[in-house]
């Protein structure tokens, strides 16, 4: 099965953590008290990075800047398709100024940059799915982002509702395998939005709270190739059942702040 599953070269934009720290408390993973080791945080990224470049992928950075210590986490920063890109008002004040070097970056490669007048945070809350855009809400993007969104994308945006803080976050209870198919964690979701994603999804691969609670729903799939954390043993077992080729790649250092491969993964479509 494994032979049938074929993987797309994506173009990733990250940033270095440079200055990662965990200096507030904005979900329920950090904890300020709880030391935070930079060395081993870089050499992770690194890791992470080069996972991708061993597996075909493009990848480029952003600069990071001193005082803002979740810069690293990229996915945030923007959703991106066709070129266009719809930039993040974050739910927390100590992160807005993020948006503004990553807009920077994007308007100086030639992108068209949307600033949002409603709460959003990219990809963390917004998710391709190579037909429309799954989004969630809850705890930081606003539905009324959700509108603007598909105003300015032209994209079908369909809302999920998100009700457990410890996936405060889309990209913390589902991801995207391929242009059919996704994985996720259906307790993280209203009924309601459980039903949705039954209807949309009826061959979905369903992960467990334990398989979610070590990060292993922020994933990143190439559609063949997934790029998941090594502690997820169970989620990557069904996957690879499924046809998919699981890349553990360790960042347990960003778990102190809530983050994982996907968010520090913005993608560049």
């Amino acid at each position: 099965m494994t032979a049938s599953r074929v993987p797309r070269s994506r173009r990733f934009l990250v940033c270095e953590p440079r200055h990662f720290a965990v200096q507030y408390a904005i979900n329920p993973w950090m904890h300020p008290d709880k030391p935070v080791d930079v060395d081993l945080a870089q050499e992770q990224w690194q890791q992470l990075i080069r996972a991708y470049r061993d597996h075909g992928h493009t990848v480029d950075s952003v600069e990071p800047v001193p005082g803002l210590p979740d810069m690293v986490f990229a996915a945030n920063a923007a959703f991106v398709v066709g070129g266009r890109v719809f930039g993040s008002l974050f739910h927390a004040p100590e992160r807005r100024p993020e948006s503004v070097h990553y807009d920077t970056w994007f308007k100086a490669a030639g992108y068209d940059v949307h600033r949002p007048e409603s709460v959003t945070e990219g990809e963390g809350d917004l998710v391709w799915t190579g037909r429309y855009v799954l989004a969630g809400t809850g705890f930081r993007t606003t539905r009324e982002a959700h509108r603007e969104a598909q105003e300015f994308l032209g994209h079908p945006v369909i809302g999920l509702t998100l009700v457990d803080p410890y996936f405060y976050h889309l990209d913390t209870a589902l991801f995207v395998l391929d242009d059919d198919n996704i994985c996720y964690y259906p307790e993280a979701f209203s009924p309601g939005s459980r039903e949705v994603l039954k209807r949309l999804y009826p061959n979905a691969v369903l992960a467990t709270r334990e398989d979610a609670m070590a990060f292993g729903l922020n994933s990143v799939s190439d559609g063949r190739n997934v790029f998941i954390a090594p502690r997820a043993e169970a989620l990557a077992e069904r996957l690879a059942g499924h046809g998919y080729v699981p890349v553990p790649v360790d960042l347990s250092e960003f778990h102190k702040a809530g983050g994982g491969i996907k968010c520090c993964t913005q993608e560049i479509r």
